[in-house]
């Protein structure tokens, strides 16, 4: 009730009475009151005034389930969330819930990580209050081999999701960073599960920087924050919940195909490093080349000192700017 009462709060232009919230819920004044003052512990701000009912004069950055559920308007992605104030990683939750049977579209959201990774077993650092930690449970019908374009199409969501709810123009990193003013405001960690070549599961989890003010020396020339591109804070759930409706969006679009084929013009018009020369590192060589683009499986295609391209296919490879990270 407290999220549904959440919710209500958010859509009334003006109060809502307390006999209207008694009687659409089925229970008692004292019981709404209760729900009323555990909102406001939370920090959100409820004015009352007597024989008007209630109103939401403001809500600060609260991160909770019923704040993410009351903020998301899609018809799966995000549906069933699971809110942890501190964990490991969100990763390693969504793999628990998704071995006990979770459905399609869970999210799991946390405040804190201590264990957060990013590629190649990286520490990814998520203090709690500033960023956005989250982790989306798929259970997708498509091949294996498509598995990791799922990546990408997240990429492009949480993209989208910033511009939609910031203004701010974020670009796209291939093939999983998001960048802003050429440092790195989010990147995606994405694990998947297979049995006889068959997914059981694909887990993508992005880290969002949202409130940060400031980084350590090891990481301040190449990531940055909402807050420092822009010196505004942010409400996180906002940004959650345009993430998942962009992602779904983008998600059943691909499944119509199981390839970028109708996501690769968009994608290419945010893709920050198109058309520059790019540094490729891989564990075969290192070579350079000028990008051009993502194909329709998602590989990026560079062209080559000798006029020749290659396909540049993510895993254990890495691609920088020639004199710096972008």
């Amino acid at each position: 009730m407290k999220g549904e009462i959440l919710k209500l709060l958010k859509e009334t232009d003006g109060y809502i009475s307390g006999q209207e919230l008694c009687e659409r819920f089925g229970v008692s004044r004292t019981a709404v009151w209760k729900v009323i003052n555990q909102l406001k512990e939370d920090g959100y701000e409820i004015e009352a005034v007597r024989n008007r009912g209630y109103t939401l004069k403001s809500v600060s950055d609260v991160l909770s389930r019923e704040e993410i559920l009351s903020s998301i308007s899609t018809k799966w992605a995000g549906r069933h969330v699971e809110y942890l104030d501190k964990t490991d990683s969100t990763n390693i939750q969504a793999r628990k819930l998704a071995e006990s049977g979770a459905p399609h579209g869970t999210l799991v959201v946390a405040d804190r990580q201590e264990g957060g990774k990013g590629r190649r077993g990286r520490n990814w650092v998520s203090p709690p209050g500033v960023g956005i930690w989250m982790s989306l449970l798929l259970r997708p019908q498509i091949n294996s081999i498509s598995a990791s374009m799922l990546t990408l199409i997240m990429a492009m969501a949480v993209e989208r999701g910033i511009r939609e709810t910031t203004g701010l123009e974020c670009m796209i990193k291939w093939p999983n960073d998001v960048v802003l003013n050429q440092k790195k405001v989010c990147g995606i960690l994405t694990e998947m599960s297979t049995e006889l070549m068959e997914i059981q599961y694909v887990i993508i989890g992005p880290g969002i920087n949202v409130g940060q003010e400031a980084f350590t020396e090891e990481i301040r020339a190449t990531a940055t924050s909402l807050y420092l591109e822009s010196g505004v804070k942010f409400r996180r759930s906002d940004i959650i919940a345009a993430t998942m409706k962009a992602f779904e969006t983008y998600y059943e679009k691909f499944a119509e195909t199981e390839d970028m084929s109708g996501l690769m013009e968009e994608y290419n018009s945010r893709l920050v490093n198109r058309d520059r020369e790019v540094c490729i590192l891989s564990p075969s060589g290192e070579f350079r080349g000028v990008a051009e683009g993502i194909n329709k499986t998602g590989g990026l295609e560079v062209r080559l000192p000798d006029g020749s391209r290659t396909e540049v296919i993510s895993g254990e490879v890495s691609v920088r700017g020639v004199y710096g990270y972008v």
